[in-house]
């Protein structure tokens, strides 16, 4: 099969020939239609995380795609059943194995490209707000707004009652979240009006440092992304403002609830026209290097997905 495998350069990939997987007694074998990139992927590529991804290496976590073989345990949708899944990576291929537990039915109604933009932002966004107490009523300032986590956190907490404030440089970004529901769209922290119950930060830097001091005292700070890869910086006495508060660092694939069933919970918003996955890109997966290229310097809104047409 083919795959789009890491090569010694960082920021490139380059297609390989690979065996097929062979699923574990819990996976199914899915053949991917469509799969979308992050910037987390990016992240790997290029060593944010530590090393740079081995030369070789297939990455992927957001396929969509139609089931080819069954799980032996039984477990999971009947052969040629469409699903989004959410796999550890190998996802950059034409054929991956994914434990059962990290895949959803994808209904009619959700187009393919539409589902393949779930997986790791919807994840994360839907995870994030399950971390404040209580959603309706609750003053929101949201950082680093115009990426997909973005535009899915602006949409459902809006729907849950929650005043959120997004803080987006574009304008034309700026405008789309407010079509979201963000009762305000500001260019920077500091046009933000008023204090926040929770800060949702993802930028780091000193945008994490002015966006505490926005923060209620007793307010909550959830901590889960450093796009700007700048180290955030505290002051513990810039901080008396806000005391006390709390600090969450956020992983998303921290959960109770298995990727599978939250996949079902998003499929099913988008199906019912209460969720609108943003796609700023769709390109054939032959695309992939230019479109990483492009999501690295910011010039793609929401997300990309490139798709797969097996030969």
């Amino acid at each position: 099969m083919k795959a789009l495998a890491a090569t010694a350069d960082p920021m490139l990939v380059e297609f390989v020939d690979l065996a097929e997987p062979t699923p574990a007694a819990d996976e199914a074998l899915v053949k991917v239609e469509a799969f979308s990139v992050n910037r987390g992927e990016i992240f790997a590529l290029t060593g944010v995380y530590g090393t740079p991804a081995a030369s070789g290496r297939v990455m992927g976590q957001d396929i969509v795609g139609r089931v080819r073989a069954v799980a032996a345990d039984g477990s999971g949708p009947a052969m040629g059943t469409r699903v989004v899944a959410h796999p550890e990576g190998g996802g950059w291929a034409e054929l991956v194995a994914v434990p059962t537990s990290k895949l959803a039915v994808v209904p009619d109604a959700v187009a393919t490209i539409t589902a393949a933009a779930l997986p790791l932002a919807g994840l994360t966004a839907l995870r994030l707000l399950r971390r404040v107490d209580e959603l309706s009523g609750t003053r929101i300032l949201l950082t680093g707004a115009s990426g997909g986590v973005g535009h899915y956190l602006v949409e459902l907490a809006a729907a849950a009652g929650a005043s959120v404030t997004a803080v987006s440089a574009s304008r034309d970004r700026g405008l789309r979240l407010a079509e979201l529901g963000a009762a305000a769209v500001v260019r920077d922290v500091a046009e933000a009006v008023g204090v926040f119950d929770v800060v949702l930060e993802s930028v780091g830097g000193t945008v994490f440092s002015a966006a505490l001091t926005r923060l209620r005292p007793g307010g909550k700070v959830l901590w889960f992304g450093q796009a700007s890869l700048e180290p955030i910086t505290l002051d513990f006495f810039r901080l008396f403002s806000a005391t006390p508060f709390t600090l969450e660092h956020f992983p998303h694939w921290v959960s109770t609830t298995t990727d599978g069933e939250d996949l079902r919970a998003l499929v099913d918003s988008v199906a019912a026209d209460t969720l609108h996955p943003e796609i700023g890109r769709i390109e054939d997966w032959a695309e992939t290097r230019t479109v990483l290229t492009d999501l690295n310097n910011r010039l793609i809104r929401g997300n990309a997905v490139l798709t797969i047409e097996m030969k």
